[in-house]
């Protein structure tokens, strides 16, 4: 407990201050975690982080995470999906060229995690700089009161298994209390600081990021149960890799972006 918490106040004075700053430096900080989470999960699946093949996952990671709309940038002559297009024809070649030792399941477990988190950290880029601070912190508060509401609902009123085989110790009655107290926490918010005009909409919202976040952190179990393995990685001492605590994260950003929530 007390690694665990010594980490978290440590990762929050280096975060917090670097998203207040934001700009270049919070861009680059974001770049960093998304590829030191891509190299966790090329990690499960025992893919060498040094080769062809984790070179081209991460080129096409970070062309997946640069602005939509920059008259200087990659994006003014290649688009996203013809970027994907030159990722799938380098790799596929890349498993013809080294005759299967890289396979066609390599290739497609790059490329979705390769969408994965770089649409994942793309969305909190854009977060930062569409909505700014504001919806920056609305998303991290939801996403801790949405993971203290799961426990601490949990383990009072927990009986019924959400999801047993993945993630044996989430409850239904836990994923419910996530959402109330998400939904507690966002009506907070909005009468400190008013996102948007309307309680109602803001409320349908917050439970629908919820959720996705939810489903997130259950997707980032699946993969370790899958892979046997505790944590994605261990960066950070208490609490696993980047992908264990961003997991909800880049699950529920681009929810937030997708019904239009952020002007």
């Amino acid at each position: 407990m007390k690694q665990r918490t010594v980490t978290a106040i440590i990762a929050i004075m280096i975060f917090v201050p670097i998203v207040l700053l934001g700009g270049t430096l919070f861009t680059l900080f974001v770049y960093l975690l998304a590829s030191i989470a891509i190299f966790e999960l090329m990690r499960m699946k025992k893919i060498a982080r040094y080769s062809v093949s984790s070179l081209i996952t991460l080129l096409f990671m970070w062309g997946l995470m640069l602005p939509v709309i920059n008259s200087y940038d990659l994006t003014t002559y290649v688009t996203k999906a013809e970027l994907a297009l030159v990722a799938v024809l380098l790799l596929l070649s890349y498993t013809v060229l080294v005759n299967n030792r890289f396979t066609f399941d390599d290739a497609g477990f790059l490329l979705i995690s390769a969408i994965y988190v770089g649409m994942g950290f793309y969305y909190l880029i854009e977060t930062r700089v569409e909505g700014g601070l504001a919806y920056v912190f609305y998303a991290l508060f939801v996403v801790w009161a949405t993971d203290t509401g799961a426990y601490v609902f949990g383990r009072m009123f927990g009986k019924r298994k959400l999801w047993p085989k993945i993630s044996p110790k989430k409850t239904v009655e836990g994923a419910l209390g996530g959402v109330i107290l998400a939904c507690v926490t966002a009506v907070i918010f909005q009468f400190v600081h008013p996102l948007h005009s309307s309680m109602l909409l803001l409320i349908v919202v917050t439970i629908l990021i919820s959720v996705a976040g939810q489903i997130g952190d259950l997707v980032e179990s699946a993969f370790k149960r899958h892979y046997l393995v505790k944590d994605s990685g261990n960066i950070l001492p208490g609490h696993g890799g980047v992908l264990d605590r961003f997991d909800s994260l880049i699950f529920m950003l681009p929810v937030l972006h997708l019904i239009n929530f952020i002007p």
